[in-house]
């Protein structure tokens, strides 16, 4: 083996190179070819068109539309995401009182881990479905119901939720129904992920801060924070992936999947309908690639920006 390294290895990595080729790579290549043509999808039918379906997409009232939305998903799903498993993994690891075996967290943040981390083990659309019940526009939905037993509701007039047209802050009411959801779907993971990052953070480096009068928050900020920076660009960059896609909450919950009247459209909703109801594969192919191109140029360029050097203890 010692002469043949190179057969050794090409002899091992040939047929997962070759399957990952098929099943991965191929298929993104045609969807790079159909884009250049006018393919409907259902026949054998196609003629190049060259940038035309690139083209159109800058002048699509509906595309300009759904990216915004995706853009204030890619905003806020990091952000409200990141920011809530921070304060729940500092708290569980070291937001407790110190005592002789060294700062702790708080009391049962064992269970508490679990609890938070349980909705990730459900699919996105068990959980999708489970929401539409909290959410519905009845009597019969969790929210409303205890609202109106509350006294609070009117059983005449009870909250639309993903119904409601009208704007919060300038943004459709129903993307921030969709954006709770998303963080609380997601925040339990990121949870565990900061706080295996926080558990490999030296306890006396805490100890020395706290003897020297730094508070719960600056120690946060001060020691925690620029110590978690490399995972923090990390999972803001698998958020980012989970902010341009949406697809199966808007979807499921969603009327028309991406209503009321455009208002929760995004990306992939409006490559959904393009491609399986108007019968423009060609279109739509162009919408993927776009898609991902923009994905890839952003991940690069949000690694870039937070690379520095590692940190060693």
């Amino acid at each position: 083996m010692r002469h043949g390294v190179a057969r050794f290895v090409t002899g091992f990595l040939a047929l997962p190179v070759g399957l990952y080729l098929f099943y991965v790579v191929w298929p993104f290549a045609q969807a790079a070819g159909y884009s250049l043509t006018d393919w409907g999808g259902y026949s054998d039918r196609q003629q190049f068109v060259g940038l035309d379906n690139y083209v159109r997409l800058f002048s699509d009232e509906l595309i300009r539309k759904a990216f915004w939305h995706n853009v204030f998903f890619l905003i806020t799903v990091p952000l409200f995401t990141i920011a809530l498993a921070l304060f729940l993994a500092f708290l569980l690891n070291v937001g407790g009182r110190e005592d002789r075996a060294g700062i702790r967290g708080v009391f049962g943040s064992g269970l508490y881990k679990v609890i938070f981390f349980f909705p990730q083990v459900l699919s996105l659309v068990v959980i999708a479905v489970m929401w539409q019940q909290v959410y519905r526009a009845d009597g019969q939905g969790l929210i409303n119901g205890l609202l109106m037993k509350l006294g609070l509701v009117d059983e005449s007039d009870p909250i639309t939720f993903m119904y409601d047209p009208e704007p919060f802050l300038g943004v459709p009411a129903v993307l921030w129904w969709l954006l709770l959801i998303a963080v609380w779907s997601g925040a339990g993971f990121y949870m565990v992920l900061f706080s295996a990052a926080m558990q490999s953070i030296p306890k006396d480096i805490y100890e020395a801060a706290l003897l020297d009068g730094a508070g719960r928050f600056h120690t946060f900020f001060r020691i925690t924070l620029p110590l978690l920076r490399e995972t923090v660009s990390v999972a803001w960059v698998y958020l980012g992936f989970i902010a341009l896609d949406m697809y199966a909450l808007v979807f499921v919950m969603t009327p028309s999947q991406g209503g009321p009247n455009h208002a929760s459209e995004i990306f992939a909703s409006v490559l959904n309908f393009t491609a399986f109801q108007k019968g423009q594969f060609g279109y739509a192919c162009a919408m993927g690639v776009a898609l991902a191109i923009f994905t890839i140029l952003l991940a690069a360029a949000q690694l870039r920006i937070t690379r520095r050097e590692r940190i060693e203890f």
